[in-house]
């Protein structure tokens, strides 16, 4: 009795496991492979650094006075259109006046006095040459012409001093522009002393601007003339301006530190071009630059997964075959169950596609990526895992409310 009791526990246990596997394992269960892949064609790729400047006039001149004096009357406003030599301000002019009489009269007089003491001179040379006249005599004559003469051409520059500064409270533009800043009410005096000072900035021509960017030291060694760059002001938003790189200003580099580390930040100014037909972009806005240190167009590409993917298990089928290749750099195509392996050569990166160089014709799809699916009416059990002994691929998210409790 004993011996039959024992086989009967037995066998429900064996029936009991047996059930228990059966509802949490089932029958092996099939997977489904998919493959992504991409077509090598043709694009645009590049890349790019990043960089901060500002809207500048290429012309920009200070329009200053090299006189002291009163602002007379001013005859132009902010936004107002100048042609070169246009009289923009006057200065009081009756001090200059002044200063102008009393220096002709000095001139006037000194000229005179000089005339007399040239006339002098001669005669007392030819008076001496005959022995008429001592030697002290003539030479008293002489020392008198000189000392006149000198006196005669200093009054002379200082009358054409007096007269270039009564020409200085005429004040005009130095080129045709559009007057950008005015620094100065009538009534106000200004003095000039070792700084000209800025009554007026005019710039030249607003439809062709500049921007100049601070680049950063880690960026500027990729940066040259002639490539191309784009930029966008808070002003206009939607709007994306084009340009030019025109010149590094490799003596213009400015550097800060933190006062919280040690940390020094070098930056260089960089000047592009910045064409403004319609007048949008404003003198000082702020613009956001993009300089395209690697641009090149109408280029082989693939994306960057495609060089990123190798056809490993359990990614693939049991029956694929693999054929690979040495090289360090590798596009995988399929046909059927066969992965062939294709040893290309790559140019530049955009972090996107991949330029290819060599290696594999315009047209070719290659593999980018496998992902391990779940065939239709198979259940998917409480972790996310497939039931009946199915695989997930580690590259595939777990379906909604499966993360794992703890």
């Amino acid at each position: 009795m004993k011996t039959k009791k024992i086989i009967l526990i037995a066998v429900v246990v064996v029936v009991v496991v047996g059930a228990g596997i059966w509802l949490f394992a089932g029958s092996p269960a099939k997977h489904k492979v998919t493959y992504a892949t991409a077509t090598v064609s043709k694009g645009d790729i590049s890349n790019s650094v990043t960089a901060t400047g500002t809207i500048e006039p290429v012309t920009e001149v200070e329009v200053g006075t090299q006189v002291s004096g009163i602002i007379d009357k001013i005859h132009v406003d902010y936004n107002s259109v100048v042609t070169k030599g246009q009289l923009i301000a006057e200065m009081d002019r009756i001090t200059l006046q002044s200063e102008l009489a009393s220096q002709q009269a000095t001139y006037d007089g000194a000229k005179a006095e000089y005339e007399y003491q040239k006339k002098n001179y001669e005669r007392s040379k030819g008076l001496h040459e005959k022995s008429l006249i001592s030697d002290t005599d003539f030479e008293q004559a002489l020392y008198n012409y000189q000392k006149a003469k000198s006196s005669y051409d200093s009054s002379k520059a200082s009358l054409a001093k007096a007269e270039r500064n009564l020409s200085y409270a005429t004040i005009t533009s130095p080129i045709d522009g559009v007057v950008i800043s005015r620094d100065v009410e009538a009534g106000q005096t200004v003095a000039s002393g070792f700084e000209t000072p800025t009554l007026f900035t005019i710039a030249a021509d607003l439809t062709q601007m500049q921007v100049v960017a601070d680049v950063d030291e880690a960026d500027i060694g990729g940066v040259v003339e002639g490539q191309r760059a784009s930029f966008t002001v808070d002003a206009y938003p939607n709007d994306v301006f084009e340009g030019v790189v025109t010149q590094i200003r490799l003596g213009d580099a400015s550097s800060t530190s933190s006062t919280s580390s040690t940390t020094t930040v070098v930056t260089y100014e960089v000047v592009i071009s910045a064409p403004n037909p319609d007048l949008k972009l404003k003198p000082r806005l702020t613009a956001n630059v993009t300089i395209y240190i690697l641009d090149k167009k109408d280029v082989l590409s693939v994306p960057n997964k495609a060089l990123r993917f190798t056809p490993e298990k359990p990614l693939i089928g049991n029956n694929d075959i693999v054929k690979d290749c040495e090289g360090e750099h590798k596009l995988w195509t399929r046909e059927g169950t066969t992965f062939t392996a294709h040893p290309v050569e790559v140019g530049i990166s955009n972090g996107i596609s991949t330029e290819i160089i060599s290696g594999i014709p315009e047209g070719t799809k290659v593999v980018t990526e496998a992902t391990i699916g779940v065939m239709p009416g198979e259940n998917m059990g409480p972790e996310g895992n497939m039931e009946n002994g199915g695989e997930r691929s580690p590259f595939m998210p777990g379906p909604p409310g499966s993360k794992k409790k703890k």
